[in-house]
């Protein structure tokens, strides 16, 4: 009998009560200010930084920032449901074909899913709960709201947080005055933000802002995506 009650608990009062939480504090989300995650908070512990970061509304961000964005790290964000399958089933061909490395194919969505709500471990498990709260967050976010996150909590430098603070510590401009060059240089650093700068003057960094360039003016946005 207790062991009948153990599996009860395990497989349908803990998922169920899993389901019901994680469902509202997305719902919590999708209208309030998403201040602190559990990525700073490892940040936090692993390094001596101070602390920059200021939450700004998506319509006082640049539409270059957002252009750049999508052109830089998810082309199909308009059109995915949360996965790039186009993008993973290109990875996996050219791994089998032709021996390439596997590599991240991770979108927008599933990049705020991670930051949101995880700690960013390398595992099997975080990836599952990082596709269920992938899934949530485009069906009760929307694209426009997992942009807003994904722009005011995205690591942009040590211990910066932000669109709005990369641009005030690296341009001593607002957001919404980034033009099209600056925002792609913040851009190009969202992947190794510790190891990049947007000011930054090497060959690769140079060759990664101008692809970003160029690609920018040839991707479908979102309609809200002020042209």
């Amino acid at each position: 009998m207790k062991m009948r009650k153990l599996w009860y608990w395990l497989l349908v009062r803990i998922p169920l009560w899993f389901v019901i939480i994680s469902v509202a504090l997305v719902t919590i989300f999708k209208w309030v200010p998403v201040y602190y995650t559990p990525l700073m908070a490892v940040r936090a512990f692993q390094y001596d930084f101070g602390f920059r970061r200021e939450w700004t509304p998506l319509e006082k961000v640049s539409p270059e920032m957002i252009k750049a964005v999508i052109a830089s790290e998810d082309n199909r964000f308009a059109t995915h449901k949360g996965f790039d399958w186009i993008e993973v089933r290109k990875m996996v061909g050219d791994h089998v074909s032709k021996g390439k490395k596997l590599r991240g194919c991770s979108t927008i969505s599933q990049q705020t899913a991670k930051n949101v709500f995880t700690f960013g471990t390398s595992t099997i498990v975080r990836k599952g709960f990082e596709a269920w709260w992938t899934v949530l967050i485009e069906l009760i976010w929307g694209k426009e709201r997992i942009m807003e996150v994904y722009l005011n909590i995205a690591e942009t430098g040590p211990g910066m947080y932000g669109v709005q603070a990369a641009a005030e510590y690296y341009y001593k401009v607002d957001a919404a005055k980034l033009n099209r060059s600056q925002a792609a240089s913040i851009a190009m650093c969202l992947p190794s933000p510790l190891r990049f700068k947007p000011t930054g003057s090497t060959n690769y960094l140079n060759k990664r802002r101008n692809a970003i360039v160029t690609l920018i003016p040839k991707i479908n946005y979102p309609e809200w995506v002020k042209k």
